[in-house]
């Protein structure tokens, strides 16, 4: 720290060059924060997905539908705990933009298998007694401003009702909190034997089947047990771990975090070229002065030091301010998206990941800047 007068006087010398060196660097990493959260919104299901638990759905595609005799038959597999269905309902609240997902579902049986969606023994029962009853996450519910007792009117898409009305009315009875913040608290979940008795095409037959299993290191081997159970039959299956139907269901609207990724690696790729420029710039200007300093007796490594210092210093000061406001408009400012994704907020390995980031955009852009002045002999830079 001895050096740090020195080193901060270089970055003063040309004020608005630092500066403006420093919003680049502050704007790219709150770019940065924001999509990391829209990146764990995207990925919030596979990070929670139970290892324990996997997901048949029909081998040919996803909308292609499931017999609901098949859980039973499943739960015989050896290593099965249990088995609960489910199907996409696909409808419309209001207007096309209102986007959520809803699903029908048996209710313990599903409780049982998704632990992680809390709900008050007061609001199941309520569940139980209420055939056109609904229950919905709190992110959703806080998007809308529903209130227990709402009525909820959804319009489908898909699945019509037997008296030709599209519209759905659903009761709601409970609004759902997740076990930790990384839980979906957007979802929409009603009575599946309203939705049976309802429809008006497609009777006995779901979408998929969740599958529990006893000890997750055979989840493999019971998967393909599972599969070979209905090969050859009108309906085949493809059974995977959660987390791989979850990152290919996501996928369809394409690889999210790809696109992230390139996104970043383009604007850290620049704001590098940027800190480098600064640096090599100042190094240029200050020739002289670091000879002067090498002939008072600073050494190699001492200017080195120095120079490197001053680029890590530019890059963590915007680095640093930007990951913290980064921060601030997240948690303030919330979801950008109006509550569509499932979560939204700054990880903190990724703010871990961003002071790295910092650090090594700092060393990357002032390393060659740095070797150029320790190689500098005195007299080459006293005779410029």
């Amino acid at each position: 720290m001895k050096y740090f007068s020195v080193i901060w006087s270089s970055l003063k010398r040309k004020k608005t060059r630092s500066i403006l060196t420093i919003l680049s660097i502050l704007v790219a990493f709150i770019l940065y924060g924001y999509l990391s959260a829209i990146r764990l919104g995207f990925d919030s299901g596979v990070e929670v997905a139970g290892v324990d638990r996997l997901v048949m759905q029909h081998k040919v595609s996803l909308i292609q539908f499931l017999p609901e005799s098949y859980e039973s038959r499943i739960e015989q597999v050896p290593g099965v705990d249990s088995a609960v269905h489910g199907t996409w309902f696909g409808g419309i609240y209001q207007k096309p933009m209102n986007f959520f997902s809803q699903f029908p579902v048996v209710i313990d049986e599903f409780l049982d298998m998704f632990p992680e969606y809390v709900l008050s023994d007061e609001e199941i029962e309520a569940w139980h007694n209420t055939r056109t009853g609904a229950v919905v996450g709190r992110t959703t519910a806080e998007r809308f401003g529903w209130k227990i007792g709402d009525r909820i009117p959804i319009e489908a898409t898909i699945w019509t009702r037997k008296d030709g009305n599209p519209t759905w009315e659903f009761d709601l009875v409970g609004i759902y909190d997740g076990a930790d913040t990384t839980t979906d608290t957007t979802l929409f979940f009603f009575r599946y034997d309203y939705f049976q008795e309802a429809r008006s095409f497609g009777s006995g037959n779901v979408g998929w089947y969740w599958i529990r299993v006893d000890n997750p290191d055979n989840a493999a081997k019971i998967a393909r047990e599972a599969d070979q159970l209905f090969a050859n039959s009108p309906a085949e299956t493809k059974t995977q771990p959660e987390a791989a139907f979850i990152q290919g269901f996501a996928k369809q609207i394409g690889d999210i975090g790809l696109i992230m990724t390139a996104i970043l690696a383009a604007v850290f790729f620049t704001i590098l070229l940027v800190a480098g420029n600064s640096m090599a710039q100042a190094v240029r200007e200050r020739v002289q002065e670091i000879a002067v300093l090498k002939a008072l007796g600073f050494t190699h490594s001492a200017v080195l030091f120095m120079v490197l210092a001053e680029s890590l210093l530019l890059a963590c000061l915007g680095g640093f301010a930007g990951l913290a406001i980064s921060w601030l408009m997240i948690y303030t400012m919330g979801d950008p998206t109006n509550g569509t994704l499932p979560v939204f907020f700054f990880p903190a390995r990724d703010v871990a990941l961003g002071v790295l980031l910092a650090i090594l955009t700092g060393i990357a852009a002032g390393i060659m800047p740095a070797i150029k002045a320790q190689k500098l002999q005195i007299a080459d830079g006293l005779r410029r």
